[in-house]
């Protein structure tokens, strides 16, 4: 079959395999961009419109009122705007492929066929065309806000209850002490902010208070020929998101003269962002960490006819415009949008005096990571490709890399600021000039490392570096569990096969078992169902199977005392706070749960209102026995495959989301399938997709993602992966041009 379209200048080929995944072929590299573009609109071309429109503030023209906070959010970041103005900066080879990808999409919309996306029957106007930008868009999209920001609001928010001395614990779980990704297998331990130091932030921040104030994550590893069935090195992992429909990454398959690459695609977005081989290197990434946004308090004041803020004792005008957000089946909703010379007004009121501002580099300094996307694709080593890296800034990475050469390396890819380590906790004052940006951490500078003596890399979210050196990165991550459980699972392979990644990927040994169990022994005074839900933790095997009845136990037990701390601490209260209020929300039960193992370990009751913690586990196992039902894990515990539209109507709901397949694993597990307390016990997140590249030998790779290849409701290719997904296993990563032709479901040629 062949379909003629405007725009190419040689023909490409598209192979469809037995899973709908696209493998393209072309001769020139134009060419392969633009089939990629066509090949992405056909299969997700509503999602790729909802980024962008999320990305431009225009959510709520869709789904009405619920899209309100996010669209004003993002017209105050100035999101689209920081997207034009990137595409505009970029060097003409990576807008060259910018624009052949958009063209390949424009192609498709202008085929003439009906758009086959059921989400456009629930909507009302007709697809606008895809610009060049929007790509940037897409890809902005799918690292927005991630990290810091979330964690400074908390924290900040929860002084309205809380001592300071308190609120310095609100960190997440650091399993007693800090696991390393650079130095490999080195341990250390955090800075901790003192109560002086954060002084200022702290007196900052009375400035903004309300009247009524009191009333994500992924696994990486690599592991050296000397520790392979193979001699070869292998890399897996598995990037943990939400559960949104359809799912964040497409498999796909992109090759031409100058590199022939397969991995996984986000939609919008030419070449292979975050995880892929190109024949030579393969890579893989997963969330960094690293401090990329700072939360600035202004003190406003109203002079000559408009706002000023105070900066270094001057008044500076104020940057304002006002911006009209359209609303399905509602009026329109005029926001006014402040900046200063730190970034946009987020929250607050300026006619209290006082505002929070956020800098991020995601949106105020130019970025060039679209640079990077071809140098990835061309590079032949991982000393190559990390130079490829070169300028990446969109997001903060952990990339592990590993080619046919042998080598396994790691580089942390970002762009991080220089400021004080103070900037990490709270929001900063604004106006004493402290707190500033003083330019950008070097390349250079950034942590990496090269083939370990050990034989093995592995990054979780955990620190990436110790806190100790000349820049300051990073104050929140993830716990090291995740992190030592690979290590101790990968140090008892001696010979590492595809394989074992799969078993890895399906790992559910829970960090925290022994931890609650022995808590819950030292309980006393216990009822009937108290006493059967604590033999049943007792008894448990610290498993997180999705056939057990201890797992269910377990997380009954831990999310109760989680919500009894919440109310105790008076943390609960925050639930509506304005600060936590900025989508997509930052609930306090769930940064708790984070934070409880630390707590316990530590013998710390200063959040239980004079209770000790042998008292508040009968209390919590009291409340949980009177609710638990006897059922196993993964009957509690279903992946929640949630739609954005699906909330429009009943119909809406019934054609657009996902199966709820039973899953083991927790947030805490390798097997990563979060809880949240929105949702239950059931799962909204996880591991979104799985791959384990076999270096050299690549047609032994394999991959597989939560969903299926096409987006398209009915498509056989919509959930056709998803009980794979579930029980942890993967298919066939198709590589060799001759065998996939051979095998081939169909094959398109476009033609110009």
């Amino acid at each position: 079959m062949s379909k003629r379209l405007p725009g190419l200048d040689e023909s490409a080929t598209i192979y469809r395999d037995e899973w709908g995944i696209a493998h393209v072929r072309a001769r020139r590299r134009r060419d392969a961009f633009f089939a990629q573009g066509y090949v992405h609109a056909e299969d997700r071309f509503w999602q790729m419109d909802a980024a962008r429109r999320r990305v431009e503030g225009r959510w709520a023209e869709w789904i009405g009122a619920a899209g309100v906070e996010s669209d004003a959010l993002a017209r105050r970041l100035g999101a689209a705007q920081a997207c034009r103005r990137d595409y505009e900066a970029i060097d003409d080879e990576a807008r060259e492929i910018i624009d052949a990808y958009a063209a390949g999409v424009n192609a498709w919309l202008g085929t003439g066929d009906p758009l086959p996306s059921a989400e456009y029957a629930f909507l009302t106007g007709a697809p606008e065309p895809w610009a060049p930008w929007h790509c940037i868009a897409a890809m902005r999209w799918r690292g927005w806000l991630m990290g810091s920001l979330w964690f400074k609001l908390w924290r900040a928010a929860a002084l309205a209850v809380l001592p300071a001395e308190q609120v310095a614990k609100l960190r997440i779980d650091d399993g007693g002490i800090d696991r390393l990704c650079i130095p490999p297998g080195v341990d250390a331990k955090r800075w901790a902010a003192d109560l002086a130091g954060l002084a200022p932030a702290i007196a900052a921040l009375e400035a903004i208070a309300s009247p009524d104030m009191t009333g994500g994550g992924s696994n990486n590893w690599a592991i050296a020929g000397s520790r392979t069935a193979s001699g070869r090195p292998l890399l897996a992992g598995d990037p943990h998101r939400v559960f949104e429909m359809p799912g964040m990454y497409a498999q796909g398959h992109v090759g031409c003269e100058e590199f022939d690459a397969v991995g996984l695609e986000i939609p919008g977005v030419p070449g292979f962002p975050h995880f892929a081989h190109n024949g030579h290197v393969a890579w893989g990434v997963t969330h960094a960490f690293a401090d990329i946004h700072d939360l600035f308090v202004e003190r406003f004041e109203q002079r000559d006819g408009g706002w000023h803020y105070l900066f270094e004792d001057r008044w500076l005008p104020v940057r304002s415009r006002r911006e009209t957000i359209r609303v399905r089946d509602g009026e329109d909703r005029v926001i006014d949008i402040h900046e200063t010379h730190h970034g946009p007004v987020i929250t607050g009121d300026p006619r209290r005096g006082s505002v929070l501002a956020l800098r991020s580099m995601q949106f105020a300094e130019t970025d060039r990571s679209f640079e990077c996307l071809l140098r990835m694709l061309c590079a032949r080593n991982t000393d190559d490709f990390f130079e490829a890296t070169r300028g990446w800034g969109l997001i903060d990475h952990n990339v592990v890399a590993a080619d046919t050469a042998g080598h396994i390396a790691h580089r942390v890819r970002a762009i991080v600021p220089i400021r004080p380590r103070s900037n990490g906790w709270l929001p900063v004052p604004g106006w004493t000039g402290e707190h500033e940006w003083r330019g950008m951490v070097p390349f250079e500078d950034m942590p990496h490392a090269a083939d370990p003596e050990r034989g093995f890399i592995v990054t979780a979210n955990n620190r990436f570096v110790a806190d100790d050196g000349p820049h300051y990165l990073c104050t929140d991550c993830h716990p090291p569990y995740r992190a030592h459980r690979l290590e101790e699972l990968i140090a008892g392979l001696p010979a590492a096969t595809v394989d074992d990644m799969a078993a890895l990927h399906r790992d559910v040994r829970c960090p925290n078992a022994a931890l609650f169990r022995a808590l819950v022994a030292r309980a006393e005074g216990l009822g009937e169902a108290a006493l059967a839900l604590r033999e049943r933790i007792l008894d448990w095997d610290g498993e997180l199977a999705a056939d057990s009845v201890g797992a269910t136990a377990y997380e009954m037990l831990r999310w109760t005392l989680t919500g009894q701390v919440a109310r105790r601490s008076g943390l609960a209260k925050l639930s509506d706070h304005e600060l936590l209020r900025l989508p997509p929300g930052v609930p306090p039960t769930m940064q708790l749960w984070w934070v409880l193992p630390s707590l316990i370990r530590e013998d710390d009751t200063g959040l239980l209102d004079g209770q000790d913690w042998p008292t508040a586990a009968a209390a919590a196992l009291e409340e949980a026995g009177a609710r638990f039902d006897g059922r196993p894990w993964g009957e509690h515990h279903r992946a929640r495959l949630v739609h954005p539209l699906q909330s429009l109507s009943a119909a809406a709901s019934e054609q657009l989301a996902g199966p709820a397949l039973p899953l083991p694993g927790d947030n805490e597990t390798v097997m990563a399938t979060g809880c949240a307390p929105a949702s239950g016990l059931a799962a909204p997140s996880g591991s979104v997709a799985r791959y384990a590249f076999d270096i050299g030998n690549w047609d032994e790779s394999r991959w597989i993602v939560l969903d299926g290849a096409s987006g398209e409701a009915g498509s056989p290719n919509r959930f056709d992966q998803n009980p794979l997904w579930a029980r942890g296993e993967m298919v066939p990563m198709r590589y060799s041009w001759k065998a996939i032709a051979r095998n081939a479901r169909s094959t398109v040629t476009l033609r110009p």
